[in-house]
């Protein structure tokens, strides 16, 4: 599948690092008229539920187009189908920059399939930014300085998980079901190192993985629960976390039930499991909840559910990937109006390893920060958990 989308933007957010260049400076895939951007995403696969992301964004960009533009430039972003398949990606990935003449790589899906092209970006200083994966390679600008993620990272999340366990479960039994790739592992990783090497000792008491390609995780689940766990922490894609809960409840299991941030939407994931055994999950979170009444009166969510009711009407409410979109879309579109004339790649990526601003529709106090040493660019979440109907946050913004 192939988006061709064009999207005229007006934005008028003065740019926080100072006056753009005298001049005009461009790089490839722009003109006095057009920036170019490309993305690879899997709009079918086994992560194909994420694919309401892209959409979401190619609605802001239709948004932004009625508005005027990005310092009078209009967005073409061409989004291509990777299926979540490392080789398909970098397949894709080549077309965006040989053939498309793309600026730079704009919020790709997934840590295995933008590790694949890593090195062929970094080699062409290309910018892959914003890359829709939390591993801690993403923030590594001494060897990859043209990669960055956006999410906070999944050892950021995880030592969250883990430092509530330690305060209110000292003598949990702790059971880890992760994906069996580099994501997966950087989650197993970081639940641990949150514990400390002498609490891992005693409390992980089982461990398994699963493969994207797996149609069931049903015998993982009862390995686990034979482990005599009392927590669970389970990262997985859509299909495979709906899979798991929903065996977690039939076997009348109830432990302390971690899910990662990634996995946490109510459409693509609760519902299909079932709303009454998703209830008491805890996850990590960093945007605002739309269905969320705390949110009714608040300013940021009239405008994003008025965005979505005009630009985007078939999107569904409930589902957080429409609100990640909406994000990552707001902050790129924020870097190109920093940029200003100066359109190369090599200031695109400077913009990025220079951010320190708010972008609308994240929970009050976390905003985005980047120094070129320092490319995580959210570092702070809240702990929530399900009701049976949506997510409640609790406790206070924790920066680990």
């Amino acid at each position: 599948m192939k988006w061709g989308l064009t999207a005229v933007a007006a934005m008028s957010m003065i740019a926080s690092l100072g006056p753009a260049m005298a001049g005009k400076n461009y790089g490839p895939g722009v003109t006095d008229s057009e920036i170019r951007i490309g993305q690879t995403f899997a709009y079918s696969g086994p992560a194909s539920a994420y694919s309401v992301i892209p959409r979401a964004q190619i609605a802001y960009f239709r948004m932004v187009n009625e508005k005027g533009g990005i310092n009078g430039r209009k967005v073409s972003l061409i989004s291509l189908d990777d299926a979540y398949s490392p080789p398909k990606t970098f397949e894709q990935t080549r077309k965006l920059v040989e053939q498309e003449n793309v600026s730079f790589i704009f919020s790709p899906l997934g840590t295995p399939t933008g590790m694949v092209v890593r090195k062929y970006l970094n080699d062409r200083k290309i910018p892959q930014l914003f890359v829709g994966g939390g591993a801690t390679a993403w923030g590594d600008p001494k060897h990859f300085p043209w990669s960055m993620s956006f999410q906070p990272s999944y050892q950021a999340e995880t030592a969250v998980y883990a430092a509530y366990v330690l305060k209110h479960k000292p003598d949990a039994k702790i059971a880890l079901l992760y994906q069996n790739d580099d994501a997966g592992k950087d989650y197993a990783y970081g639940f641990k190192k949150g514990l400390g090497p002498d609490n891992v000792k005693k409390m992980v008491v089982s461990e398994a993985t699963y493969e994207p390609t797996d149609p069931s995780i049903d015998s993982q689940i009862l390995k686990l629960r034979a482990s005599g766990a009392d927590v669970l922490f389970m990262h997985a894609i859509p299909k495979q976390a709906a899979q798991g809960i929903r065996k977690i409840h039939e076997i009348g299991w109830k432990p302390t039930f971690f899910l990662a941030a990634t996995s946490a939407s109510v459409s693509m994931v609760l519902q299909p499991a079932g709303l009454e055994a998703s209830k008491d999950i805890i996850t990590a979170q960093y945007v605002k909840d739309p269905t969320d009444p705390q949110w009714k009166d608040d300013p940021e969510t009239k405008d994003w559910l008025a965005f979505m009711a005009k630009y985007y009407p078939d999107g569904n409410l409930q589902d957080s990937g429409n609100v990640y979109g909406y994000v990552v879309a707001a902050a790129t579109a924020r870097l190109l109006e920093q940029a200003g004339d100066d359109l190369t790649r090599e200031n695109i990526m400077k913009q990025a390893a220079n951010m320190d601003f708010r972008i609308p529709m994240l929970l009050p106090g976390i905003k985005l920060h980047t120094t070129p040493t320092d490319y995580y660019p959210l570092k702070s979440l809240q702990l929530q958990r399900f009701n049976g109907k949506t997510w409640v946050l609790f406790g206070e913004i924790i920066t680990p």
